[in-house]
Formats: structure tokens, C-alpha cells, sequence
């Protein structure tokens, strides 16, 4: 099965639609996302109502629990804060009702799927290789996915590795990067659609073929001119739309 994963949408309508009409141009079997579909940007109710009719799988993500009053905001940053404070004002009766019916985790596929990474589905940030070997030892199936972090990255764990205690191996991914997951363990984080923090502005996703085994890294271009409107014409921080710019 090729399949299209997104994750970290961030209430960034013009970012979810570009990803969607560049994954209707790639003619994938199905659309996953791995939460966070609300927090941050000026659009919950559109993005979700998007992400409800064209994923038919959907995680999640702690931002999306924080709308919920589901966990405590106390460690978010101060412009997050106000996201989800902001995000508490205007999103419908439906949109909450979708995110109600969400879990961070999904472990009954053929694929491990994990908002935040296969310890702590809700909270961690899977950055480093001594973090993702932890991860990768407790994870559900030989590949799993992850966002969160915002960044685009894999890591493995090779079959052969002559020190049963070494690390896995791990880098960022740029776009048109190419993993072929035939063999060893993994865990592949696509990046973000709407709030990219890997220095690439670009709204992120992977193809993933679950026959062959292999993974590719698309970034595609958005109009982050109205992203950023959108968020300016409303009471969250201007920070959060400065930041779309330079992909951070």
C-alpha cells in the first residue's frame, strides 16, 4: 500500500491543502495523519474538517489534548499558551468532538503509529539517536512513525549491528530523500505540514510504500503570505507568523 503521512497540520489551511493536492498528484491509496491538527495557526475548524474527509486514519496530538482541557498546558511556551487559549475561543462543537475521538497511538497496523514517539505517544521529542534506540526497542513493529518535533528525520537500528548496545543511526531528511526500509528497525518522523523547525519553510510529508518497503520526503510550496494573514487578522501572537518565513 503507498501511503500518504502527514502530521503537526497546526490549524494552517493553506499549507494542508497544498500537501493535499500534492498527495492527489502522487495517486497514494490512503492519507494518514499523526495528530496535532489544531494549535498555533488561525484555522482549527477548516483543517480539521479537511483532515476528518480525506484521512481516514488520525492521531492525537498534545496540542489538539490542550484544546481539550485533556493535559496541562503549565510547560507549554507562552505563544503555545495562547494558541490553545485562542483555539479554546472559536473552535465548534465539531471539531472537538472529532479531536475527542482521537488516541495518541495506534499499534494494530502493519506500521507503529505514535504522535510523539512509541515511549510516550503524547509528550517526547525523539531528536537524538540515544533517545530513538529506546524508542526503537519498545516500538510495536519493525517500522514505526512519529511527529512532534516538527523536524523531518529517521533513524535505524541495524539487524547486524555487531554491539547489541550500539545507537541507531540517524539524520534529518531533506526533500526527495529516499529510505529504503527493507531491513533493520526504524522509526521516520515526515516533518511538518504547517509549522516546519527544520530551517525549510516548505509544508513537509512522506510517501511511504508498505510493499516495497521504502519512504520519500516531499516539501512542497504554500502561500505562507496567508497563512500569516490569517494568524495577524486574529489575537494569537504575531510571533506565530513570523515564524512560518523561515521555518522555525
Amino acid at each position: 500500500m503507498r501511503l500518504a503521512i502527514l502530521t503537526d497540520i497546526h490549524a494552517n489551511l493553506p499549507a494542508l491543502e497544498a500537501v493535499l493536492a500534492d498527495v492527489e498528484a502522487a495517486d497514494v491509496d490512503d492519507v494518514w495523519c499523526l495528530g496535532d491538527v489544531v494549535g498555533y495557526g488561525a484555522d482549527p475548524d477548516e483543517c480539521t474538517k479537511v483532515v476528518a474527509e480525506r484521512c481516514s486514519l488520525c492521531l492525537v496530538g498534545n496540542h489538539d489534548l490542550a484544546v481539550l482541557d485533556a493535559l496541562d498546558i503549565s510547560t507549554f511556551s507562552p505563544a503555545a499558551s495562547a494558541a490553545v487559549r485562542w483555539t479554546q475561543g472559536v473552535v465548534s462543537g465539531e471539531t472537538l468532538a472529532f479531536l475527542r475521538s482521537l488516541e495518541p497511538a495506534d499499534e494494530s497496523r502493519e506500521v507503529g503509529l505514535y504522535h510523539a514517539s512509541p515511549r510516550d505517544p503524547i509528550w517526547e521529542y525523539v531528536l537524538w539517536p540515544d533517545q530513538a534506540t529506546e524508542c526503537i526497542r519498545v516500538q510495536s513493529s519493525r517500522v514505526s512513525l512519529i511527529g512532534h518535533s516538527h523536524v523531518a528525520l529517521f533513524f535505524v537500528l541495524s539487524d547486524r549491528a555487531p554491539n547489541q548496545d550500539a545507537d541507531a543511526r540517524g539524520a534529518q531528511a531533506g526533500a526527495g530523500t529516499s529510505l529504503d526500509l527493507g531491513e533493520g528497525r526504524w522509526l521516520v518522523n515526515p516533518g511538518s505540514v504547517g509549522q516546519p523547525r527544520d530551517g525549510d519553510p516548505r509544508a513537509a510529508w512522506l510517501e511511504l510504500d508498505t510493499d516495497g518497503w521504502t519512504a520519500t520526503y516531499n516539501r512542497v510550496d504554500y502561500d505562507i503570505d496567508r497563512a500569516a494573514e490569517s494568524i495577524l487578522a486574529t489575537d494569537l501572537p504575531e510571533h506565530l507568523a513570523r515564524r512560518l518565513y523561515v521555518g522555525q
